[in-house]
């Protein structure tokens, strides 16, 4: 249960709607007994409600302030991201497999008059940080 002083800017609240969070937009005062809750669903809808103090048990504040934050690990996102960059290479790089290939072409002679060309050895590169301090 939470009172509705609790309901502030970007607070995320269970009970509004019956199957899941809004985001609260802003909060307009009318007296010290009710309020206009203007909101934002997970769908990205805007609405509005008045709400009173009989309304307050069916309230609950999830969550104050922003519903996320940039306090993660740094090195985590940097292996996530180069991950995913490695995975979506080949959109960009159609030769991507050559290009991260060690080749080494060596000439051999089948017939006097013909040089064939055979690949000896075909090794995986590893592939190339996207940051150079990594």
């Amino acid at each position: 249960m939470s009172k509705l002083e609790d309901l502030q800017l970007n607070a995320a609240v269970r009970g509004i709607l019956p199957d899941g969070l809004v985001t609260v937009v802003s909060v307009q005062w009318f007296g010290s007994e009710a309020l206009e809750l203007t909101y934002k669903t997970p769908a990205g809808k805007v609405a509005n409600e008045l709400l009173y103090r009989h309304d307050e048990p069916r309230l609950e504040v999830v969550e104050h302030g922003r519903p996320w934050s940039f306090d993660g690990d740094g090195g985590l996102f940097r292996l996530v991201s180069e991950a995913h960059r490695i995975r979506l290479a080949h959109l960009f790089d159609p030769l991507l497999a050559v290009h991260t290939s060690l080749i080494e072409l060596s000439t051999r002679r089948c017939c006097p008059a013909s040089r064939c060309v055979s690949f000896s050895r075909m090794t995986r590169a590893p592939a190339r940080p996207l940051w150079p301090d990594s």
